[in-house]
């Protein structure tokens, strides 16, 4: 199996422009980094020259466009950048910036994407890093009709819908698939304004690097000469007219639907966030950065918690805490119902047990005959047998008592089981058992996979 390989700019490159919002003039130097080095921007006006990482993680603004910041390292409208290095193939560049801001251009990614395609890119020794959506995900604002989900494909891809009741813009949809030329059909989509938000971000000094040449301006209302003339002294231009189809200054859209591809250049920007190369089928309503960012970081935890590990080791030499005959003397459970084999480690709070799965399991029979599948419902409450190992244990006269079901919530399947596997169960209480309400935090993990995730809550209870 070919692996893709991480890549880097083959030669440095340079920018120089306006921050949109901070009106700075901002000289920025991209140069190659070494493998897993990722994107990291680096403020060198600043003493010690701060570092930064574009990762979700550091996002602390997202209001006009997305802002991250580690320490004194501060850095906004970084998204049309972001979108240029990762969707034309850099995945490790350091970014050196003289002010807090990168420059807007014309609003557009399409001079970064231009550059980046003359530098030319280098490939690197180590493999690339892609996080396989395993379930849908979903961030959503009902109030302002804002809806993102991600769900799982082979292969990345993202369709973004606008509407903002405007009959300038009306609905427009947009659409990009791997392998689609993202220099050529995203990367020119330049940002836009309604006229109406214009002044007042103006007077709270927000886009003091804006202008006509850097951002489309949508019309909605007819306005009269005077309005105009007054337009032209706050935008400093002597010459600001409305054109037909309700664009400032007769501009000339690069594509019909430019407004939503551009949404689809801030959210492919803001993805890239996640650090590693996303496969799975993105659906965005309305989209914006809060939107965007806080469906990474959803994601990004959801990736983390893929990424848990066993933190018990299981060797089968080992001698048991419990064995399968004490386990029967502490559970009521009997064959073919008991589904722990073994409790391989415990604490005040914590439980580890083992169950191997073959195929003389009675439940195969019917669970497929063509393609044996353990039932979730019994994993969940193979799960739940081991948690009330853990409730039990400290009980003088155990055998007295039973724990009973009282809730379920959370559980997700991450992988199947089948025979031959052997399952091995962590279980942790949540907070103290208290009145005999025992709350635990339980995985099943499988070869070092998580498999099962739940929490549940049972109720220690004596036997009539």
């Amino acid at each position: 199996m070919i692996r893709e390989r991480q890549k880097t700019l083959r030669t440095p490159i340079s920018f120089k422009g306006k921050g949109l919002h901070s009106g700075l003039d901002v000289t920025m130097n991209i140069s190659p980094a070494e493998a897993d080095h990722g994107i990291v921007f680096r403020r060198i006006d600043l003493d010690g020259k701060p570092t930064v990482p574009a990762l979700s993680d550091f996002v602390t603004d997202t209001s006009r466009s997305t802002t991250i910041e580690r320490g004194a390292a501060r850095v906004s409208t970084i998204e049309h950048l972001m979108a240029s290095l990762w969707y034309m193939g850099v995945d490790n560049a350091l970014i050196d910036l003289d002010g807090p801001e990168v420059p807007i251009m014309d609003g557009s990614a399409r001079v970064y994407a231009d550059t980046v395609a003359e530098a030319g890119l280098v490939e690197q020794e180590a493999e690339l890093h892609f996080y396989d959506v395993t379930e849908k995900i979903c961030f959503s604002i009902p109030e302002k009709g804002v809806e993102l989900s991600v769900y799982p494909d082979d292969e990345l891809s993202a369709s973004v819908h606008i509407d903002y009741d405007s009959h300038v813009i009306g609905n427009q949809y947009a659409t990009y698939r791997q392998g689609d030329d993202f220099a050529s059909s995203i990367a020119p989509c330049r940002t836009f304004v309604f006229l109406h938000e214009l002044e007042p971000l103006f007077n709270l000094n927000m886009i003091r690097g804006g202008d006509l040449d850097n951002a489309i301006v949508v019309v909605e209302k007819k306005i009269s000469e005077q309005e105009i003339s007054r337009l032209a002294r706050v935008l400093n231009k002597p010459d600001v007219k409305v054109a037909q189809n309700g664009y400032l200054n007769n501009i000339e859209l690069r594509f019909h639907n430019e407004p939503a591809r551009h949404k689809l250049l801030d959210l492919l920007g803001d993805l890239a966030l996640l650090g590693v190369r996303l496969r799975g089928r993105v659906m965005a309503t309305r989209p914006g950065h809060l939107a965007n960012t806080s469906l990474a970081k959803s994601i990004k935890k959801t990736m983390r918690r893929e990424g848990i590990k066993p933190t018990v080791r299981y060797n089968p030499a080992d001698q048991p805490v419990y064995d399968i005959n004490q386990i029967r003397r502490l559970l009521p459970h009997r064959p073919p119902f008991l589904l722990v084999d073994k409790v391989i480690a415990i604490t005040e709070d914590s439980v580890a047990g083992v169950k191997n799965v073959t195929m003389n399991e009675p439940f195969f029979v019917g669970h497929f005959p063509d393609e044996p599948v353990m039932p979730g419902v019994l994993l969940v409450e193979a799960m739940a047998q081991c948690g009330g190992i853990l409730a039990l244990h400290n009980i003088p006269d155990a055998s007295n008592y039973s724990t009973y079901f009282m809730k379920i919530d959370g559980v997700k399947f991450k992988r199947k089981v089948v025979p031959g596997d052997t399952i091995l169960f962590e279980l942790r209480l949540t907070e103290p058992i208290r009145r005999g309400i025992v709350i635990m935090e339980a995985r099943a993990f499988v070869a070092g996979q998580l498999a099962v995730e739940a929490q549940l809550m049972a109720q220690i209870t004596k036997n009539e």
